[in-house]
């Protein structure tokens, strides 16, 4: 099903790629989302939906000294998150707090908690413990893994342990396990390495995977879904790694970003260069009677797993986030800086 948008729109001053979903904020359903120009002078915008579910609003936007290439907020504090940066030059990654009340400045600033200031290579994200309130992070560039402890009342960060992948492979990409916190998945060139941060050891891989991104089913373990160039969207049993259980069609050109909805299983977000979004619901991963009846002309069709394919976009969409407070709306941003929120409340079943 295809369709173009009936989604709440933003525009951000300039382009950018990364969202994330402000888990910690129990009271609103918000994002943060921050800005890639080399010239001018960068930002992050604290973006909230409003109580009628109507409008998007800016609350908060704060000055960010170089483009941010990642970001991610605190799970268990709302006015902390991470993001990684380059220069220009050269890349950097750190921990940043929103003042207590932005609201009543008239130019509130970013504080700087902490800089994970250890790399050296190319940073591409940081990872923060999966739930509830920790010390840990973990950090990942083009050969290394990073495990740091953080003390946010103390604004420092020290690396507790550090291990090199190799010169041989080139990391992209993570996503910590949320069934076994001891577990980290590294995207590689053509591969994804599982570490075991207890050792800083790789501890198994699936072979023949260009992932641009990967992420987990936080509802049930052994289930990682990653998307790529050729194979577009792939569901794997990590019990069964030879082979996916599950291949989506994904996009007619890159597909860059996929995030598995964080309540209702099988539903899963893809978003690429073709300047949509498509919504899969995989068999292979539901076992819940989730799609509405509505869509299933009889009971011996088979479901195309294609939910509805968002395409009222200008650019590459690179950034997805689910809401953890309303799992059933998500954000996007395409490369020109357009924030869109849409509801998938059409496609759950009413039981």
């Amino acid at each position: 099903m295809q369709g173009g948008s009936s989604g709440i729109g933003y525009g951000l001053k300039y382009q950018a790629r990364c969202i994330s979903d402000v888990k910690a904020d129990t009271d609103h359903t918000s994002f943060l989302t921050g800005t890639l120009s080399l010239k001018e002078e960068n930002e992050v915008h604290l973006l909230r939906l409003s109580s009628g579910g109507t409008e998007l609003i800016c609350e908060g936007l704060f000055s960010h000294p170089n483009e941010i290439w990642d970001l991610s907020s605190c799970p268990f504090d709302q006015r902390i998150f991470s993001t990684v940066f380059s220069t220009g030059e050269s890349y950097g990654a750190a921990i940043w707090q929103i003042p207590e009340l932005y609201g009543q400045l008239n130019s509130p600033q970013l504080e700087k908690i902490a800089s994970l200031d250890a790399h050296s290579r190319k940073i591409s994200c940081v990872l923060w413990w999966p739930s509830g309130r920790h010390d840990k992070l973990v950090s990942i560039d083009e050969e290394n893994i990073f495990l740091w402890n953080l003390d946010c009342s103390r604004k420092s960060a020290q690396v507790q342990s550090q291990e090199s992948a190799g010169m041989l492979h080139y990391l992209s990409g993570g996503a910590w396990d949320p069934h076994d916190v001891n577990t980290v998945a590294a995207a590689c060139e053509s591969s994804i390495q599982f570490w075991d941060l207890r050792t800083m050891k790789k501890a198994n891989s699936l072979e023949s995977v260009h992932a641009r991104d990967l992420d987990y089913d936080t509802r049930k373990k052994h289930l990682l879904v990653t998307s790529e160039d050729e194979s577009g969207v792939r569901v794997w049993d990590l019990r069964m790694p030879k082979a996916p259980i599950q291949e989506l069609p994904g996009h007619t050109h890159w597909t860059w970003a996929v995030s598995c909805n964080p309540e209702y299983g099988g539903l899963i977000l893809s978003a690429g260069t073709d300047s949509a979004v498509n919504l899969w619901w995989s068999s292979a991963v539901s076992s819940d009677e989730l799609i509405s009846e509505r869509l299933i002309d009889s009971p011996t069709r088979k479901l195309d797993p294609l939910l509805h394919s968002y395409n009222d976009y200008e650019d590459s969409v690179y950034g997805l986030a689910w809401s953890s407070r309303e799992p059933w709306i998500f954000a996007s941003l395409s490369y020109d800086g357009r924030v869109v929120i849409e509801s998938v409340k059409p496609y759950l079943s009413r039981k």
